[in-house]
C-alpha cells in the first residue's frame, strides 16, 4: 500500500525534476512563457472549450455607465465572475464601490464593522492582525483576481473585523460590495455562492496545513515552502532563474514562515551559499527550484 506521505514524496520528487530540467535548459528567450504561465494558459484554454455558453461580450459593453471599460473587463476576469454570463454579472458592477489605494493604506482595518466584501483587481494586499501590545504580525497576502474581507459578509452577526487590509504597492484596484446586495444576487447565482464557499473552504484548509508545517517542519523547510509558494503566485522568469519581487521586509518574511527575523536570514544565507537562491534588496531570484522542492519536503 501506497500511503499518502510516500505519495507526497513521489509527487514532489517528480515537480523537482521538472523544474531542474526547466532551469537547466538554455536561457529562456525574451518573452517567453514560463511552465508556470504555460500551464495557465493552458487550463485557461480548456475552460474556454468546455464554456457551452454563449460568446461573452467585453463587460464594458454590457454596462458601460459602470465603471472604466479596463475596470469592468478585469473585474469580469476574477474568481467572483467566472463563472457567470457577463450580462447577469453586469447587474451587479453599478452596485460595487470602485477605489484605488497608494502603498500603505488601509483598505479596511481591524475592529472595522463594515459588511462589505472585496475583489481584488490590480496589486497586492498583505493581511495583518495587531495584538493588545501593539505587534504586528502578517497573516497572508492577496493577490490581483482575489476576494478579501468575505467572512463578515457570511457571518454579519459574527463582530467586528479581526484582521487589517493594507496595499502593498501603489495603484492597488479595488472593488467592494455590500452583504444586502451581494446576497440578493447570490438568491439568483447559487453556483457563485458554491465557488465562494470553496474558497473559503481552501483557506481554511491552508490555514491547518500551516500550522501543521509550524509544529512538523523545520525552519528552512518553511522557508523554502513559502519561497515557493510566493514564486508561483508571483514569480517572473529571467535569464538567470525565476524573479521573486516580494515586496516584504526581512520580519514580514520571517512572519510568514513562522519564526524570527534572525532565523529566516540565517536560512536565507544557507540557500544562497548553495545556489539555490540570490538576494536582490526586496526580491528573491531563484536558480534551482527544485531543491527548494526537495528541501520543502524533506
Amino acid at each position: 500500500m501506497v500511503t499518502s506521505s510516500q505519495s507526497s514524496q513521489h509527487n514532489a520528487a517528480q515537480q523537482g525534476a521538472v523544474h531542474q530540467a526547466a532551469m537547466q535548459r538554455p536561457a529562456m528567450q525574451r518573452g517567453a512563457a514560463s511552465p508556470v504561465q504555460q500551464g495557465t494558459a493552458t487550463a485557461a484554454a480548456s475552460a474556454q472549450r468546455s464554456d457551452t455558453q454563449r460568446p461573452r461580450q467585453p463587460l464594458h459593453m454590457l454596462a458601460p455607465n459602470a465603471l472604466p471599460f479596463e475596470e469592468a473587463d478585469l473585474l469580469l476576469g476574477t474568481a467572483l465572475f467566472a463563472q457567470v454570463p457577463p450580462d447577469e454579472a453586469a447587474q451587479l458592477i453599478p452596485h460595487m464601490q470602485h477605489h484605488t489605494y497608494a502603498k500603505g493604506e488601509f483598505i479596511f482595518r481591524q475592529g472595522d464593522t463594515d459588511k462589505r466584501m472585496y475583489v481584488i483587481e490590480r496589486g497586492r494586499i498583505k493581511l495583518t492582525r495587531e495584538s493588545d501590545d501593539h505587534r504586528i504580525q502578517l497573516l497572508s497576502i492577496s493577490a490581483a483576481g482575489e476576494i478579501l474581507g468575505e467572512i463578515p459578509v457570511f457571518d454579519p452577526h459574527g463582530g467586528p473585523r479581526t484582521a487589517s487590509a493594507v496595499a502593498m504597492i501603489d495603484g492597488v484596484s479595488i472593488a467592494s460590495l455590500d452583504h444586502d446586495t451581494l446576497f440578493s444576487w447570490l438568491n439568483d447565482h447559487p453556483r457563485v455562492a458554491v465557488d465562494m464557499l470553496q474558497v473559503l473552504a481552501n483557506r481554511m484548509r491552508l490555514n491547518n496545513e500551516h500550522i501543521s508545517d509550524l509544529v512538523f517542519m523545520d525552519v528552512p523547510g518553511r522557508l523554502a515552502k513559502t519561497l515557493l509558494d510566493l514564486a508561483k503566485r508571483f514569480g517572473k522568469p529571467t535569464e538567470a532563474g525565476i524573479a521573486v519581487p516580494h515586496d516584504l521586509t526581512q520580519e514580514e518574511l520571517a512572519q510568514l514562515v513562522g519564526t524570527s527575523r534572525e532565523t529566516v536570514n540565517k536560512a536565507l544565507m544557507d540557500f544562497t551559499n548553495r545556489g539555490w537562491i540570490a538576494r536582490q534588496g526586496r526580491t528573491i531570484v531563484i536558480y534551482q527550484p527544485g531543491q527548494l522542492i526537495r528541501r520543502a519536503h524533506r
